[in-house]
């Protein structure tokens, strides 16, 4: 039986701000699971925007401190572990979890409904609300941690949780299916690639929107057409041309999303990197009957979905690049060039 340390490595964010208000130590207090929680060994974890968006406050509506820049909009504390993508090893379970889960190998589901043993009035984002996976070991409610059936390696499991079910739940949200044509923005990203292969599980044609360099990638990803960031969709595409707009990207060229949909059309948005404010004609929305979903919270059959995909081998992991646990701020700073398809994993365990 493994025994547990007392103490752990890991990264805190202490405070909004820059690549210094994350601080490596290796004196954290390893958590002890609740009645209903489960101990997870973690072994790699991925990078997500999240996670530079919680530490620059940028979730925050206009609080000089940021206090409103969590997920759910209330007070965050520090220090805090960030860490939504968790792939590890269950070492210990609480009192009312079945013992025989020691030693499974899984992945988090990032969106939380439960936490200490209680069903929560608004849901958590793993390492926001609470502690997540840029350390040695962390806990969730058993119900949050899926085992998983396969033989890929921790770090390829660590790049689906978050930017998958992201995907998942648009797709989901959206009611994707076969007769649609799904343009995707802000395609060669985690979540953008994983849309790519959702959709075509599903079944559906798929127009990615990327840049010159990265368009072969997400061409043998399974996209269908590309459509290169900066061009006017209208003229590429044609106006009423799409059935379903998966968006990451918001911005200036916004407007152009909706112009391209299709008279009772969809659109699903759960990023805006390019720019939150965007300019909206109502009339378009009402006369085109569109129907448009914000996407954060996952839809429960999502989660599940993914690790089907996962142990069917429908779905392949998109791993750029990794780093260890405690070159987080390189991490960062690598994925903030926005140069790479796919994700950034920190090897949290030697050997993943």
């Amino acid at each position: 039986m493994m025994t547990i340390p007392k103490t752990m490595k890991g990264i805190q964010l202490i405070g909004h701000g820059g690549p210094e208000m994350l601080e490596y130590r290796e004196d954290i207090v390893v958590p002890t699971p609740s009645d209903d929680d489960v101990l997870i060994r973690v072994s790699a974890a991925g990078v997500n925007n999240t996670d530079v968006n919680t530490r620059i406050a940028w979730y925050s509506k206009g609080d000089a401190d940021g206090d409103d820049a969590s997920w759910s909009g209330d007070t965050l504390s520090f220090p805090r572990i960030q860490g939504a993508d968790v792939c590890g090893t269950i070492v210990a379970v609480g009192k009312n979890v079945d013992e025989n889960r020691i030693g499974q190998r899984v992945i988090i589901e990032p969106c939380l409904s439960r936490a200490k043993s209680e069903n929560l009035r608004s849901p958590w984002y793993y390492g926001s609300e609470c502690d997540g996976g840029f350390a040695e070991y962390t806990v969730v409610d058993t119900q949050h941690a899926y085992a998983v059936k396969s033989e890929l390696t921790d770090i390829e499991l660590a790049s689906f949780p978050c930017s998958y079910s992201t995907a998942e739940n648009m797709l989901t949200r959206a009611n994707v299916c076969s007769k649609d044509t799904v343009l995707i923005t802000g395609a060669s990203g985690g979540v953008g690639s994983a849309a790519i292969q959702l959709a075509k599980a599903r079944g559906a044609q798929v127009i990615a929107i990327t840049s010159p360099k990265k368009a072969q990638q997400l061409l043998d990803l399974g996209a269908d057409r590309i459509v290169f960031r900066g061009e006017n969709l209208v003229e590429a595409l044609g106006e009423n041309s799409v059935n379903v707009v998966v968006d990451l990207v918001a911005g200036p060229q916004w407007p152009q999303l909706l112009q391209v949909l299709k008279p009772g059309s969809r659109y699903a948005v759960s990023g805006a990197i390019a720019g939150a404010m965007v300019e909206l004609d109502v009339r378009t929305l009402y006369l085109k009957d569109l129907s448009f979903f914000g996407c954060t919270v996952l839809e429960k059959p999502v989660f599940q979905n993914l690790v089907n995909y996962i142990e069917q081998g429908q779905i392949q992991p998109i791993v750029a690049k990794s780093f260890s646990l405690n070159e987080i701020n390189a991490a960062q700073s690598f994925f903030l060039e926005k140069g790479h398809a796919g994700k950034i994993v920190l090897r949290v365990k030697n050997k993943t």
